[in-house]
């Protein structure tokens, strides 16, 4: 049985999976990073000198000054969250452009009668069993 597991593993894409997994979780902190460390600040500052780690819709005020009783929506942290989606995104997009090409088309005979493409080599229409 353990010997069947470790097949499946290895021979299977639960390997590349896995491999997929760790380099998502570690792109996904570079981009993090990216999006708070350089995008953000340089957004803020145009904008006036804004922190957008700070902005929050306070619900509830802090307790006896205790930050961690305060209830508030932290809007600005959200939206740095889907910057950094939208910037991990065009990664995957730009890097799936790369690696992963499409076959050409296969080449097609169309139909005089009906428009319909047909393989290269066909004597009949597949759609209107016409000679072509």
């Amino acid at each position: 049985m353990l010997s069947e597991f470790r097949g499946f593993l290895l021979k299977t894409n639960a390997l590349a999976l896995a491999i997929g997994v760790i380099i998502g979780g570690a792109l996904g902190t570079v981009v993090n990073s990216l999006v708070n460390d350089i995008i953000m600040p340089p957004v803020g500052l145009v904008l006036g000198g804004v922190d957008f780690t700070q902005l929050k819709i306070v619900l509830k005020a802090a307790a006896n000054g205790d930050p961690a009783t305060e209830v508030a929506i932290r809007w600005g942290t959200f939206l740095n969250a889907i910057i950094a989606f939208i910037v991990i995104a065009f990664v995957v997009w730009r890097i799936s452009q790369m690696f992963i090409k499409e076959p050409p088309p296969a080449e097609a005979k169309t139909c005089p009668f009906c428009k319909e493409p047909n393989a290269v080599d066909a004597s009949k229409c597949r759609a209107c069993a016409s000679a072509i």
